[in-house]
């Protein structure tokens, strides 16, 4: 698709994604109107297993899918871009409402590395998933729905040279003013999901920013949005997928949840999920731990996360040598100290795949005096044996409630992952 579709694809997909079991319920609709089948972990897949079918895993807020070619056998290599469902932000706690100076208050818990300030004055909605008590499983979210406050200059004269929010005190949303009909956040949760607010018997909630994906600047060349990072990646690797050509290799994305606090989860990166989902393919397919092995060290995992376009105000926090710009393509993440995977093997193949879709790219390192972020890649290429690089979009205020990109840069990065799991290279 082209550059203004595929940005307006992307906000309809952010727009339905705002916690990680949204995103992958939402992932999961657009795999089942593409004809795949959602596999049950507890079933057996071994009929499911075959030449040319289109298949789906879904552990909590993670989601693997499998697009098998039409000649396939228990050592045929697997091409797998690598993405996270989940963004920095605030994770609504256990008897999360009080009522604090005539304000119902939300208690929540920072999660992740948000820029803490970008959350403030924002309307705010809360998003996720209800379990009631029988297990059953309910999405929920309120709309626009809670603040976090500014204290006014006028009680703060220093706040605009000293803002340093308490991670406790200064970030509990308001969501109502005390009085007669209010209610507690779960409440409110459990009622636009059409459950019985008694019912409910564990939660998992996030906060997202209610202000709708646009196009804006000069030329309509800028998108802002919440969690760009990572659904920017998501939506790329599952176009990609649902429009690739699979033929010499079983087509994978993986997309995982708890990126932002480590992967260590049943549902992370540096969980069992895709080692467990590609050893019963394999196992389908006729095949024993031997053959995993050999299809692994064939194959190749596209680590695909948000990166950093070069700011306009703070150069000196970018190399001085390798500086990429919004609109300038997608990024290959490089690091000496593995923080990202790629290497040089992995460099020529994203040279080759970029080649064949026809997309610019660039190279993004950090500077030595600024410490380095990292991605899945390391995990996954740790927890499998597996080739790995690393690659993403350009992005200016990462981590912030709203992100920032180029519109063209998106629809660039699926062109390139269609081709890497189309096997064009």
């Amino acid at each position: 698709m082209d550059a203004p579709t595929h940005i307006d694809d992307l906000a309809a997909f952010v727009a339905a994604s705002p916690s990680s079991y949204h995103t992958v319920a939402e992932v999961s609709r657009r795999l089942g109107a593409a004809g795949y089948t959602l596999l049950d972990e507890r079933a057996d897949w071994r009929d499911a297993v075959r030449p040319g079918a289109r298949l789906a895993v879904v552990r909590d807020g993670a989601v693997v899918a499998l697009a098998l070619p039409g000649s396939v056998d228990a050592v045929t290599p697997y091409r797998i871009v690598g993405a996270h469902t989940d963004s920095p932000g605030f994770k609504l706690k256990p008897n999360a409402s009080t009522i604090t100076n005539g304000w119902w208050q939300a208690g929540v818990e920072v999660y992740g590395g948000p820029i803490i300030a970008s959350w403030f004055d924002r309307e705010l909605e809360f998003a996720g998933r209800l379990v009631d008590r029988d297990g059953t499983t309910h999405l929920a979210r309120t709309g626009a729905f809670a603040r976090i406050p500014h204290l006014a200059v006028h009680l703060d004269r220093d706040v605009n040279g000293s803002f340093a929010p308490d991670r406790q005190r200064d970030v509990q949303p308001v969501f109502a003013v005390a009085g007669p009909g209010a209610r507690g956040v779960v409440e409110y949760l459990a009622v636009a999901a059409g459950v019985d607010p008694d019912a409910v018997a564990g939660y998992d909630v996030v906060t997202v920013d209610t202000v709708a994906p646009a196009r804006f600047g000069a030329d309509g060349a800028l998108f802002a949005s919440a969690r760009l990072d990572n659904l920017s990646s998501v939506h790329a690797g599952l176009v990609a997928l649902l429009d690739a050509e699979v033929t010499g290799a079983v087509a994978v994305l993986a997309a995982f949840d708890h990126e932002e606090i480590g992967s260590e989860s049943r549902s992370g990166a540096a969980g069992p999920m895709l080692a467990d989902v590609l050893e019963r393919v394999c196992a389908g397919l006729g095949g024993d731990r031997g053959d995993l092995a050999r299809a692994i060290t064939g194959s190749w995992c596209l680590s695909a996360d948000a990166g950093h376009a070069v700011h306009p105000h703070r150069g000196d926090r970018h190399d001085p040598a390798n500086r990429p710009v919004a609109g300038g393509g997608p990024l290959l993440k490089i690091n000496a100290n593995q923080r990202y995977t790629t290497d040089a093997v992995g460099a020529a193949l994203w040279a080759r795949t970029c080649a064949a879709a026809d997309v610019p790219w660039q190279e993004f390192v950090s500077n030595n005096a600024v410490p380095c972020g990292s991605t899945i890649g390391p995990i996954t290429a740790t927890r499998l044996g597996i080739p790995t690089l690393d690659v993403g979009t350009p992005l200016l205020s990462m981590h912030s409630a709203r992100e920032l990109c180029h519109v063209d840069d998106p629809g660039r990065l699926a062109a390139a992952v269609r081709a890497f799991l189309s096997g064009l290279q």
